[in-house]
């Protein structure tokens, strides 16, 4: 199990993964998501393409994931935040 920090720590968690990867690197957090099953039987049947599945359950994953760990977006600190501190 990961440890993140703010929401773009699961984004880039989760973006590199395919579909099998996906679902085993989530299986530890229980999420809430589309069953298994029903997607696999979706992507077989040709009704709809894996990306647009795997898309939208990365997406299903990251909003469950920062509600349950009340992840924020990532704060970007200025290069010149460091020199505002100082005091001559």
């Amino acid at each position: 199990m990961g440890i993140f920090e703010d929401i773009q720590d699961v984004e880039e968690w989760l973006m590199p993964l395919e579909y099998i990867a996906f679902w085993d690197a989530v299986a530890p957090y229980c999420l809430s998501l589309q069953d298994r099953d029903h997607c696999d039987g979706l992507i077989a049947s040709g009704k709809v393409p894996a990306d647009l599945i795997l898309s939208g359950l990365k997406y299903m994953a990251v909003m469950e994931l920062r509600a349950a760990f009340n992840l924020k977006d990532r704060i970007y600190e200025p290069t010149v935040a460091k020199y505002l501190t100082t005091t001559h």
